[in-house]
């Protein structure tokens, strides 16, 4: 079904796998007539030709890329703007899309959520950019249908910015990063390496994008194979595909780790420009003779069977069928990880959904970015056709991803014969990918075509005591199942079904009609509209030569989400308030936090303004002046701030608030082994957060105390491998490293803050 190599492949003529072994260069000589070297053959990749065009160092091996369009919704482009006006904004140099698809409700906080609306809008206006009203379309159909191009690259505060499938590579940030582009800066990372996905056969009738995508995720995730790097999509499967079942399983790439996506292109993706009025977006994308890779995906398309992804995480794939086989065992050991990975007082009962010997399950949605995709909601009802879904708990929801989509499902009859199953169908919204709309009920299992399925992405509270499960799977077989009563069933058992899918036909009027398309037209006299709860970034100071950072939590998952330091939900309705967002840091997974990060940063608050060290510091710098070489170390030239040790934190969303609101509540440090994201550890440098890393277990718990000489003078000076002290019952010395960093991002740091260092 899917291969990994390791070690280095070649391709030969988008045909030919060669492996890079010892006899590789004979067998290149001899398939094409001439010999190449491995750096050349590097240059054969699709991702090599896309980079350097946007390259401005002069250098392909250290990066800084330019742009061609920015993205962010309203859970993000609040705080973007907000950055970029205290570093000096002046104008969108580039498009900058502004979505409204994420608290598109406007249900939570009075009016909160239209506030951030309607500054928006007055952005847009002011600087120039386009403002895409709430219901509209989610963020990443918008790129899709509007701005992606075979052969641009896009940037977006959004984890699942990827439109490699239209021939463009997407990469997800967090703000800081979409704030350089505005500035006029650039996007540094050294060159990724790229592996190839090489794609055979031809999937079976029933199984969609998303089993593909799950299928790979289950393959790559765990092991690293593909983390930080870029997926390339090649081989003769693609043609197989249609462009939307290509949309449908790249925009799960995210979700491998990887840094970016791209693929082959062909008449497919033409018709896809031609049909969505933009043929010059179009052109054809394909490797050269000779294309080397760092590894290589293969993957048989037709072996490929529906999957379901259990929680909490979209790795956790298995067939359908196994699940089924041994339903008991599989069920049993998710309940077992709720208890580690949430909390081990957490009941999560999957077994007694057993029925029969099948799962049944409470509730589907087919939503978003991944799943409200014309082919999928088509083939859906293909399966629904004129069946109910019955009067009992199990409930469907559809969201066509934009309203184009709903248009012309509308026009064909879709929606109808839908919405007189039973479905409800509703407007374009990202609410089911984050807990924001259809929470199931506590104890409840949904079943969703969204792209995570992580702890509380859909809605619970486990401190309160609601816990509700998501297992991933795709529209076709939701929509099985959603006809067999809600009994877990994989839509290649379903007998004599022809999948019709109509031609899709794009229609822009609406937009035309509703988005503010400002780009190049800035009115710097535009004022900003401003609600109660958006509010200004605190003053965050620079870093001071000298450290000394409190434990404020030992976190020690494998895996630390994204949602689990910041939740969504609730806590998203004041990402426009940065301090008021800060008191949900860490709410699920540590309550404690906030109240011990807060207690450091009264200590450097005390510092700060003159005031003398409380009798607890004045015992620790007693003991920090024993160490020997310490003596001169004062409390009044030491920065005093908060940290967070987790073993591998980052995995999932870009969300900048991850990071900024550790930085609000005085957080100076992460220590991690590794951190999951490229993303995430450039979130914590924006914000003026040391990424550490430690091979070492930590011996340290909370309320004690890491001491950090020399810090600015280590960072100024690119040194990597840096003596710290833990100062507990003993003082022991421990061995931190903070990994390469560009110039930018050690000035960063020292400057306490990307807005302190622009500005």
């Amino acid at each position: 079904m899917i291969k990994l190599s390791r070690g280095g492949t070649y391709l030969i003529n988008g045909t030919k796998l060669v492996p890079d072994t010892s006899s590789a260069a004979q067998r290149i000589k001899e398939l094409t007539g001439s010999a190449v070297t491995q750096q050349d053959a590097q240059k054969g990749t699709i991702a090599y030709s896309i980079l350097k065009s946007h390259n401005h160092s002069g250098d392909t091996t250290q990066l800084k890329l330019k742009f061609d369009s920015l993205a962010s919704h309203d859970l993000t482009f609040v705080g973007v703007i907000q950055t970029a006006k205290a570093s000096g904004l002046e104008r969108f140099p580039l498009p900058y899309v502004l979505t409204n698809c994420h608290n598109s409700l406007c249900a939570v906080g009075g009016t909160l959520n239209e506030d951030d609306h309607r500054f928006g809008l007055s952005a847009a206006k002011k600087y120039g950019g386009i403002f895409v009203p709430p219901h509209q379309s989610v963020i990443h159909s918008y790129m899709r249908e509007m701005y992606a191009s075979c052969g641009a690259m896009i940037l977006g505060s959004d984890s699942h910015t990827r439109y490699g499938a239209l021939g463009t590579m997407g990469i997800g940030e967090g703000g800081g990063e979409l704030v350089k582009q505005l500035l006029e800066k650039t996007y540094d990372i050294d060159y990724p390496e790229v592996i190839c996905v090489y794609l055979t056969g031809k999937p079976q009738p029933g199984v969609g994008p998303q089993d593909i995508a799950l299928a790979i995720i289950g393959a790559v995730f765990n092991n690293g194979y593909v983390k930080n790097k870029v997926m390339e999509f090649v081989g003769p499967g693609v043609k197989t595909l249609s462009a939307d079942y290509r949309n449908g399983i790249d925009i799960m790439t995210t979700e491998t780790s990887c840094l970016s996506s791209i693929w082959k292109t062909d008449e497919a993706i033409e018709e896809y420009f031609i049909c969505h009025k933009r043929p010059e977006a179009y052109r054809e994308l394909d490797t050269g003779p000779v294309a080397w890779y760092y590894g290589l995906v293969e993957v048989d398309l037709s072996k490929i069977e529906p999957m379901i992804a259990l929680p909490f995480h979209p790795a956790n794939a298995y067939t359908i069928k196994a699940l089924q086989a041994n339903l008991k065992d599989i069920l049993h050991q998710v309940e077992l990880d709720a208890k580690e990975l949430i909390n081990p007082n957490m009941q999560v009962s999957l077994i007694n959904k057993i029925v029969s010997g099948n799962l049944k399950v409470d509730q589907g949605v087919i939503a978003g970015c991944a799943g409200g995709i014309y082919e999928n909601i088509i083939d859906a009802a293909e399966i629904i056709g004129m069946n109910s879904l019955g009067n009992d708990e199990f409930a469907l929801s559809i969201y066509p991803a934009s309203q184009p989509v709903m248009i012309e499902l509308s026009k064909q009859g879709t929606m109808s014969r839908l919405m007189n199953a039973g479905v409800t169908i509703r407007t374009a919204f990202c609410g089911p990918c984050f807990g924001a709309g259809d929470v199931p009920a506590n104890g409840q299992i949904s079943i969703r075509n969204t792209t995570r399925n992580f702890p509380n992405r859909e809605g619970s509270k486990p401190t309160a005591g609601q816990m509700a499960c998501v297992a991933l799977m795709d529209a076709r077989s939701i929509a099985a199942t959603a006809v067999n009563g809600g009994m877990l069933t994989p839509a290649t058992e379903l007998t004599g079904m022809k999948y019709k899918s109509p031609a899709f036909y794009f229609d822009k009027t609406v937009y035309d009609n509703r988005v503010y398309n400002g780009f190049k037209n800035a009115y710097p006299s535009e004022p900003l509209q401003y609600g109660p709860n958006i509010a200004d970034w605190p003053e965050i100071g620079g870093l001071e030569y000298d450290i000394l950072l409190g434990v404020a939590s030992v976190i020690t998952d494998p895996v630390t989400t994204t949602d689990e330091l910041i939740p969504s939900g609730d806590a998203s309705t004041y990402r426009s308030n940065p301090v008021k967002m800060a008191e949900f840091t860490l709410s699920r997974k540590d309550p404690a936090y906030v109240g011990e990060a807060k207690r450091y940063q009264d200590m450097e608050n005390a510092r700060v303004a003159g005031g003398e060290a409380s009798d607890e510091l004045k015992d620790v710098f007693k003991r920090i002046t024993s160490i020997q070489g310490m003596q001169g170390v004062e409390y009044k030239t030491t920065g005093i701030g908060s940290l967070i040790y987790a073993i591998k934190p980052g995995d999932g969303s870009a969300r900048e608030q991850a990071a900024s609101c550790q930085r609000v509540l005085g957080g100076c440090a992460n220590i991690a082994k590794e951190y999951a994201t490229k993303r995430y550890r450039s979130n914590l440098i924006n914000w003026g957060i040391i990424p550490f890393i430690m091979n070492d277990a930590p011996q340290f718990n909370v309320g004690e105390y890491i001491f950090i000489p020399c810090i600015r003078t280590a960072i100024m000076a690119g040194i990597n491998e840096v003596n710290a002290f833990h100062i507990g019952e003993s003082i022991n010395k421990i061995a931190l490293s903070i990994g390469d960093m560009t110039d930018d991002e050690r000035r960063i740091l020292i400057a306490g803050s990307l807005i302190n260092f622009y500005k």
